[in-house]
């Protein structure tokens, strides 16, 4: 099955996209929400084929200057140990034990601009020289030189969610910033070359059936190559502690709603719906997504970075590569940012 770049004419126009409302999707069970997710599945089939793109993932520092409610780094958080990795251990993880199904690297900080400088920015330089794999990051929202240094190391693919597509929803859970000034990093990012990656949470507490329209609308007319859709996890230390956590078939229904909005985007299936079931993650890949992400942060590290709860499910190249399996699909052998840079070809 060929796929296509973000440039064909597949694509939409920004602000051209009305996603389906979600009172269509949100409490599709059964037959029905079989009947949906298999349509998300072959719009996926359509432009990418039936390959799942395969990255890797390092968490390098759970500092952050930001105070989200919904996050367990948040700045607030005194109980939580802080860390930034040592690059000579991230080097050796990298270059000699990194699984050959992987090909492309995500360099994952909570907000931490001196882990960026210090420690992100040499290694993707050393990443970028071996000309191995394609190199994202999600780093949080920094200034724009900083961007363009990233640029320069290498990177080519900015991960930047926005949680929620509402204003004061933003504001009232306290996610990072502003959302106009998110919106407006996606803007920056996307006009100085990066291939762009946004998306919210399912199942935030304050969120409804109109602030999922908004969200959703949002998100397909930007200029993004990938969106997300990450089922709200309750973490112990956070102010959100008591809340429920998101429902398992509401979030894969939100996927595949996405991806019938935006066809041509890359969008992860996430370790938070394993957490929500123990078949969630191969569902997402049935409900429509098409990239799936082994988590290589050493054991030393790995728990005190706590985008959700403590108990994280951490999916290793077995699990993930088992996942692809039971839903009928199988790794891409060419990565993910090269294949959105390219010419349509097949994977």
């Amino acid at each position: 099955m060929p796929a296509h770049t973000l440039h064909q004419t597949h694509a939409p126009e920004p602000g051209s996209v009305k996603p389906l409302p979600a009172a269509r999707w949100l409490d599709l069970r059964g037959p029905a929400q079989d009947a949906f997710h298999a349509q998300a599945a072959a719009r996926r089939d359509q432009v990418h084929g039936r390959r799942v793109f395969l990255r890797a993932v390092v968490e390098l520092s759970n500092y952050c200057r930001q105070n989200c409610d919904y996050c367990g780094m948040r700045r607030g958080n005194k109980s939580l140990p802080r860390f930034r990795a040592e690059r000579d251990t991230l080097r050796r993880l990298l270059f000699d034990h990194l699984p050959a199904s992987v090909t492309d690297i995500n360099i994952q900080t909570g907000e931490d601009p001196v882990a960026v400088r210090e420690i992100v920015l040499p290694l993707l330089a050393e990443l970028a020289a071996a000309g191995r794999w394609g190199l994202s990051v999600c780093l949080g929202t920094l200034d724009g030189p900083l961007y363009d240094a990233l640029r320069q190391a290498g990177a080519g693919y900015y991960i930047i969610k926005l949680e929620t597509g509402n204003e004061a929803h933003f504001r009232g859970i306290h996610a990072p910033g502003s959302l106009a000034r998110r919106l407006e990093a996606i803007h920056q990012l996307a006009a100085t070359g990066w291939l762009v990656s946004s998306g919210f949470i399912m199942g935030l507490p304050g969120q409804t059936e109109a602030i999922l329209d908004e969200t959703l609308a949002l998100l397909a007319g930007l200029p993004l190559a990938g969106s997300s859709v990450s089922p709200f996890i309750p973490g112990e230390d956070t102010p959100l502690a008591g809340a429920a956590p998101a429902h398992v078939d509401q979030s894969l229904n939100a996927l595949a709603a996405l991806r019938l909005a935006r066809p041509d985007h890359v969008i992860p299936a996430v370790s938070a719906f394993s957490i929500l079931a123990p078949d969630g993650y191969s569902r997402a890949l049935r409900a429509g997504a098409n990239l799936a992400t082994i988590n290589m942060t050493p054991d030393a590290w790995r728990g005190s970075y706590q985008l959700y709860s403590k108990d994280r499910i951490i999916m290793s190249e077995s699990r993930v590569l088992r996942a692809i399996e039971d839903a009928g699909l199988e790794p891409s052998r060419r990565g993910l940012i090269d294949s959105l840079r390219r010419s349509p070809c097949p994977i």
